[in-house]
């Protein structure tokens, strides 16, 4: 079964060197507390707000081992007023044998607050 697996983070300024970690720090955590491995990757869609472009998050990618052939892209979110500014959200879609209610979505950082009916703490509720 594929699943979509979200996740998102923001960085405090926009250069290369936080985008790069901050991102990479994200699928790192993503990966794990999912238990995915590299082959159980479909693709992957990273998207950034307006005010992040000093570097493609998607090269974060390249840091994580056995990661080189996972498909992935960078797009840029609609820019809604008011939104959250320095964002990058990720979507992966995998192939896993999770339940929806099962699949861990992380959040850091500031984007903590974009989906909290996502927190682990609220999953007995759904």
């Amino acid at each position: 079964m594929i699943r979509g697996i979200r996740g998102a983070t923001t960085v405090g300024s926009n250069t290369s060197q936080e985008i790069l970690n901050r991102t990479e720090v994200l699928l790192r955590e993503m990966v794990l507390a999912n238990g995915i491995e590299p082959a159980d990757i479909a693709s992957i869609i990273i998207s950034v707000t307006d005010d992040v472009n000093a570097d493609f998050p998607a090269k974060a990618m390249r840091r994580l081992v056995g990661f080189t052939f996972v498909p992935v892209m960078c797009v840029k979110e609609i820019p809604v007023p008011d939104s959250l500014p320095l964002c990058i959200r990720v979507m992966m879609s995998v192939n896993t044998n999770l339940a929806p209610h099962e699949v861990q979505h992380i959040y850091h950082e500031r984007a903590q607050n974009l989906r909290p009916d996502l927190r682990l703490t609220n999953r007995s509720e759904l």
